[in-house]
C-alpha cells in the first residue's frame, strides 16, 4: 500500500484509510465485535495504517472497538478521533449538543486516550465548528494537548475556509476532514484551494457517497430502521432514481478498466491531489479488499477529463444532510 503525507505535516499514512464509524453506529445495528476487530486487523495486514473514529460514534463504543483492535499494531498505525459534541443529559456524547470549550476538549482527550488504549492521539479533529467558542480557543486547547504529549496533530471537520485560516494561524492544521466525492464536489470551490495554499491535507469521508457510488443501492433498496440514510434527502427513492446516472457513469469507466464502480470512484479522488487520503468505511472483508484495489486503478488525464465532462451533465438530486445537520457544516 502506497503512503501519502497529509499536507506539509509529518503525518504519513496509507493512501487509503479506514472509516470505522459504521462498525458501531449509523448504518444499522452495530456489527459483531469479533468480526469488526477481524476487519480492522485485516486492514492493517493489507497495509492500511490510518483509522478514523470519534467519541460520538456509538457513542464511545467505536473508540473502544478501534482501541482493542489496534493494540497489537499501535506503533504501526495512526488513529484519528474527534471532539466537539455533547454531553447529553445522560452524560453521553450527543450530536444534538455542540461543545468545544477548552476544558471539555481536554476532558474528551483524556477519555479518548483510555478508550483507545493509547498514550497519544495521532490526529485530533474538531468534529464540527462550535459558533459559541472562538476557533482560536479551540486551537489553543489542542496546542496545550500537543505540548503535553497527548496529541500529535490537529484537524478540523466540515469547517469553512475562514475558520480553517483562523485556526491555522494559531496551530498548524494537519488535515481537514469533510465529505468529498463525485457526488459532492462543493469543496473544490472554496476549500481545496485554501488547503493547497496552507499545506493542509484533505481526508474525504463518505468517498463512496454513503454506499451509493458502489452501485449496490438503487431506488428499491430498503435500509434498517436505525440507518441514518433513511433521513437523508439524497436517499429518497426519487433522488436515488435520479442519481443513478452517476453510478452508470462509474460503471462505464469500470468496465473499461476491469474494475468496480467503487474502485473508480476512489481512484478518481486519489487522482485529484497528492495530499488527499479518503477513508471509505466498511464492515465486510471483501469490500475492504475491493476498496484497497482502487490504488492500482490508473486513470489517465483523458479518463479524468471524460469523467468530469460526463459528471458535469448530471445534476445530483437531494441534500446530503437533513436541515438540522446541514446547518453544522461550512462554518
Amino acid at each position: 500500500m502506497q503512503k501519502r503525507k497529509l499536507g506539509n505535516s509529518s503525518l504519513e499514512v496509507s493512501v487509503l484509510g479506514l472509516g470505522c464509524m459504521g462498525m458501531s453506529f449509523g448504518y444499522g445495528p452495530a456489527g459483531d465485535k469479533k468480526e469488526m476487530i477481524s476487519v480492522i486487523r485485516a486492514a492493517v495486514e493489507r497495509g492500511i495504517t490510518f483509522f478514523d473514529t470519534a467519541e460520538v460514534y456509538g457513542p464511545f463504543t467505536n473508540e473502544e472497538l478501534v482501541g482493542e483492535a489496534l493494540v497489537p499494531f499501535r506503533n504501526q498505525v495512526a488513529i484519528a478521533t474527534k471532539f466537539g459534541f455533547g454531553p447529553g443529559v445522560d452524560g453521553s456524547a450527543r450530536w444534538s449538543a455542540l461543545n468545544s470549550r477548552p476544558e471539555h476538549i481536554k476532558a474528551v482527550a483524556e477519555a479518548s486516550l483510555k478508550r483507545l488504549r493509547t498514550e497519544v492521539i495521532d490526529l485530533f479533529y474538531q468534529h464540527r465548528v462550535d459558533p459559541e467558542v472562538p476557533i482560536e480557543d479551540v486551537a489553543g486547547a489542542v496546542k496545550d494537548l500537543i505540548s503535553e504529549g497527548k496529541v500529535k496533530h490537529f484537524g478540523l471537520s466540515e469547517a469553512g475556509a475562514q475558520t480553517i485560516r483562523r485556526a491555522h494561524a494559531v496551530l498548524p492544521v494537519t488535515a481537514l476532514q469533510s465529505e468529498y466525492s463525485l457526488w459532492w464536489r462543493k469543496p473544490e470551490t472554496d476549500i481545496i484551494p485554501v488547503l493547497e495554499e496552507l499545506g493542509i491535507g484533505f481526508v474525504p469521508f463518505s468517498p463512496l457517497g454513503k454506499g451509493f457510488l458502489t452501485g449496490k443501492i438503487d431506488a428499491s433498496t430498503t435500509f434498517d430502521s436505525t440507518d441514518f440514510r433513511n433521513a437523508v434527502p439524497r436517499f429518497t427513492p426519487e433522488a436515488r432514481n435520479a442519481n443513478q446516472a452517476l453510478v452508470d457513469l462509474l460503471n462505464n469507466v469500470a468496465q473499461r478498466k476491469q474494475a468496480t464502480p467503487a474502485q473508480v470512484a476512489l481512484a478518481w479522488l486519489l487522482a485529484q491531489k497528492p495530499w488527499i487520503v479518503p477513508i471509505p468505511g466498511t464492515t465486510k472483508l471483501h469490500r475492504l479488499e475491493e476498496n484497497a484495489g482502487a490504488v492500482d486503478i490508473e486513470l489517465t488525464t483523458g479518463d479524468l477529463q471524460a469523467i468530469d465532462n460526463a459528471a458535469s451533465q448530471i445534476a445530483v438530486q437531494g441534500n446530503r444532510y437533513p436541515d438540522h445537520l446541514e446547518q453544522l457544516t461550512g462554518r
